[in-house]
């Protein structure tokens, strides 16, 4: 009788040690993260990249990425569609965080838009500031001798290109009726096809633009170039699981890609990426920046153009944010006095 017991008890252990190792070695449910975010992101091929190298860190999260205008990518958020967005557009930002939709904003990058145009330039608006050249691309297209091209789809570069417009003390809602102001209602590389096409001026990222006229999409050149006036940041944001309507977004995985996001890892992507093919990188990192104030000019635009309330993301907007911080004006002056100390 032993003998028979021993046998069972032998075969029950080799049955436990089996299920052990299947259940280690079996394959995990992947979780589907769903970004929300903006065609200037997408249309370079820098999510790809990022993707990449995320999957490979965490193999049981698969990213997907839904490409559209600001805009249409914070509503898809609100919509219960999305467990985060990654946009460009701090009002809106400010918005979403404000009505309970997201926590813990983080800056992650930034870039430049510039007006370009054809290179016979008929506007004369070469060398102009942002506003001033757009109000002679109006005179001269009240002429019938220029044309622009707009976004017109609520994207994060049309609420720009409105801002501009309005600090030149125009409505642009008038001149949507003109027939000289056109609107793609599309992507960037969409309107900067249309304005190549009509030898028009418009509103673009540099990102864009570099991916579009190295690869030999448009022949518009730069008419006017980066400044503060055009700075574009680009954060990201977590949908906030508080929110009964969100309360089935994959929070932490998104925090997850958030952390990701803002990893020397990623930074370092964003530094070199584009710099081979198009000789500068598309997108700048925005993090050391902020926190160790590398280029004091650069960190302080940011602040104006993209903090909320002095900070990167209000207090009462974090939630279960790990060992994620959150950057102030205050902190940012206090890595201005080190760096003079040094």
């Amino acid at each position: 009788m032993r003998k028979y017991y021993g046998i069972i008890l032998v075969a029950i252990v080799v049955f436990g040690v089996g299920l052990a190792a299947w259940t280690l070695n079996a394959p995990q449910e992947k979780v589907s993260l769903t970004v929300s975010t903006t065609t200037s992101l997408d249309e370079t091929g820098l999510l790809d990249v990022i993707e990449t190298e995320f999957e490979e860190l965490y193999p049981n999260i698969d990213v997907a990425f839904i490409s559209q205008g600001t805009g249409l990518a914070i509503q898809t958020a609100k919509d219960g569609n999305a467990d985060m967005i990654l946009v460009h557009d701090a009002t809106r930002e400010a918005a979403f965080l404000e009505e309970g939709y997201g926590v813990n904003r983080k800056i992650l990058a930034y870039n430049f838009f510039v007006i370009v145009g054809p290179e016979d330039d008929p506007a004369n608006i070469k060398g102009l500031s942002p506003t001033d050249a757009l109000l002679t691309i109006k005179e001269a297209g009240e002429t019938g001798n220029a044309i622009w091209v707009s976004r017109g789809d609520s994207s994060g570069t049309h609420a720009m290109e409105k801002r501009l417009w309005t600090a030149g003390g125009e409505d642009t809602t008038e001149l949507r009726e003109t027939d000289w102001y056109l609107e793609r209602g599309s992507g960037m590389t969409a309107t900067l096809a249309m304005a190549n096409e009509k030898l028009a001026y418009t509103l673009c990222d540099m990102g864009s633009y570099l991916n579009n006229y190295v690869s030999g999409n448009i022949e518009l050149l730069i008419m006017v170039e980066a400044g503060q006036e055009t700075l574009n940041v680009y954060s990201a944001i977590a949908c906030d699981p508080q929110n009964e309507s969100l309360s089935h977004v994959h929070f932490d995985e998104a925090m997850k890609f958030i952390d990701f996001l803002v990893s020397d890892d990623v930074q370092n992507i964003l530094a070199d990426f584009g710099v081979d093919e198009f000789g500068q990188a598309l997108f700048n990192p925005a993090v050391e920046v902020l926190a160790e104030n590398t280029d004091p000019t650069i960190a302080s635009w940011i602040k104006d153009a993209a903090f909320i309330d002095g900070t990167e993301c209000p207090e009462d907007k974090r939630y279960e944010a790990g060992d994620l911080t959150f950057l102030t004006a205050l902190s940012s002056l206090n890595a201005m006095i080190v760096q003079l100390l040094k």
